[in-house]
């Protein structure tokens, strides 16, 4: 992957040029990470370049990004459970403390992580986690990475039959 997209990552999902972009959602980017020691590791970006903090949003893009954080985080869950019999459950984060713009992480959580870590954020793995090539995006994540967007494109009719009859789907009262 070509790194220049990785200095501006809201910028280039809008030009187009964000290699771990998923799908556009109303208020920002679903994007695969580029590491991966927790397959299926995902972030939203805000689609504002400029805006750091969810509260510089106005109240209905607030609103909107943490209903797509929802529906990211659903759809990692699902996509993650179906290949993996070790997912255990999603971990939704808004930090804020490194990047200077707004995202939300999506991690998916496994019986097989360390059993030191399993229990704790994420950020106290080590930190060639973080940098060892073998957890660099790359084709073998393709199948995730494609179970992931296959859940974003559910319709609200098609989560209504995955989580029942009768349960609340977004944007109906």
């Amino acid at each position: 992957m070509i790194a220049n997209w990785k200095n501006d990552r809201i910028g280039s999902a809008l030009r187009g040029g964000n290699p771990t972009v998923m799908r556009r959602l109303d208020a920002g980017f679903a994007a695969i990470r580029d590491v991966q020691f927790l397959p299926g590791y995902s972030v939203l970006l805000v689609d504002e370049p400029g805006v750091e903090r969810l509260s510089e949003l106005p109240r209905a893009g607030r609103l909107a990004f943490l209903s797509d954080m929802d529906r990211l985080g659903e759809a990692v869950e699902r996509a993650c459970r179906r290949a993996d019999s070790a997912f255990r459950r999603v971990n939704l984060e808004i930090l804020g403390n490194t990047d200077g713009f707004l995202h939300a992480h999506v991690w998916p959580r496994y019986e097989w992580e360390p059993v030191d870590l399993v229990g704790l954020p994420v950020w106290l793995y080590p930190r060639d986690r973080w940098r060892d090539g073998r957890f660099a995006l790359g084709p073998r994540h393709d199948g995730l990475r494609a179970a992931i967007t296959e859940e974003l494109d559910r319709s609200p009719a098609e989560d209504r039959q995955v989580l029942g009859p009768g349960a609340p789907v977004a944007g109906e009262a």
